[in-house]
């Protein structure tokens, strides 16, 4: 290898775990138990957990008061690549910081460091996660995690193109393809990257021609994708049953293929549930370009229940968020590698 080469650590990182900030938690327990169909977990009078599979800790919800997600954590797959990000971290100035063994045992894994990272969401990178045997107690009876990662999460950016080079520089995401949408007279640019097999495990969108913000909180949405079409449903229709707020109704992406619906969560982002998206193969990956659709959909995501308050405190947010600078990491600001 030259002096100019660098390893390319794509396929090796993968979503392992999201952690939430609130005080909501008996609303957030029927949310994951009763309504989505996840196993949970009381940790302590601080903390609360929801498992997927094996590992001990998909969602971490801990006391306080945003609110929203606070942090991502990224799965890599050996010693060598969790090195190489750190490296390229502190090549350009951004500071690493180890995680502590209680903030590690929390979240069920092993080797845990923390980056900053865009929109003030922390980045956790942990080498190997801590299984149990303990039996699932879930509505669903599974969730697609393994190579492609347990999901994707979505956010709302005035600088996409930062977020963009943020996750290129660090983990060699590949621009999977864009979307157009146009919503109440509002036109969005979406990307998507994917980081391994998973079609996307981010998806960063903007308003066009102006920078605006219409989402209070850092994320716009998570994503878990399940096993069967009727867990899918099932949850769907649990959600409704529960009383909880749909977002879209059951549709089909015009990109990725996912079959799916968004719910609000009790924190106030959403949650998509999805079937059966496009696994990019390698095959597939040897011959891939980008496209730009047109719409999200191919059919269905209908709004449910948007009203006129609703819209009237979107733009309230946009207003106020395009008052102070969005949080970006300007080390990782530059044209992704």
């Amino acid at each position: 290898m030259s002096g100019f080469e660098r390893p390319d650590v794509f396929g090796d990182v993968h979503l392992g775990y999201v952690v939430i900030e609130t005080q909501k938690f008996a609303e957030w327990r029927r949310f994951g138990a009763d309504a989505i169909g996840l196993h949970v977990d009381d940790v302590d009078n601080s903390s609360m957990r929801f498992r997927l599979d094996d590992h001990e800790s998909r969602f971490l919800l801990q006391n306080g008061p945003a609110e929203d997600v606070v942090a991502t954590g990224w799965e890599v797959d050996s010693h060598e690549t969790f090195d190489e990000i750190l490296r390229r971290a502190a090549e350009r100035g951004l500071p690493a910081v180890e995680g502590s063994a209680e903030d590690a045992q929390l979240r069920g894994v092993e080797r845990l460091w923390r980056l900053p990272g865009p929109k003030g969401i922390g980045q956790e990178l942990f080498t190997r996660a801590v299984t149990t045997e303990s039996p699932l107690s879930m509505l669903s009876s599974g969730f697609v995690t393994g190579e492609a990662g347990m999901g994707h999460v979505a956010i709302t950016s005035r600088e996409p193109e930062t977020l963009h080079a943020y996750y290129g520089t660090l983990f060699d995401a590949r621009l999977s393809d864009w979307i157009d949408e146009a919503i109440s007279g509002v036109k969005l640019k979406i990307r998507f990257l994917r980081l391994n097999e998973r079609h996307h495990s981010v998806a960063v969108a903007n308003v066009r021609t102006v920078k605006i913000d219409p989402i209070r909180t850092r994320v716009q949405h998570l994503n878990i994708q399940a096993a069967t079409l009727e867990d899918m449903v099932g949850s769907y229709e649990r959600v409704k049953a529960t009383g909880f707020d749909m977002a879209l109704s059951v549709g089909q992406h015009t990109n990725d293929r996912e079959l799916s619906y968004y719910a609000m969560t009790p924190s106030g982002f959403e949650w998509e549930v999805g079937w059966n998206p496009i696994v990019v193969t390698p095959e597939l990956e040897a011959t891939w370009e980008p496209t730009t659709y047109q719409g999200i959909s191919i059919w269905g995501h209908t709004p449910v229940g948007q009203t006129v308050v609703d819209k009237l405190a979107q733009f309230k947010n946009a207003v106020r968020n395009g008052r102070a600078p969005e949080i970006t990491v300007p080390e990782l600001s530059g044209a992704a590698r």
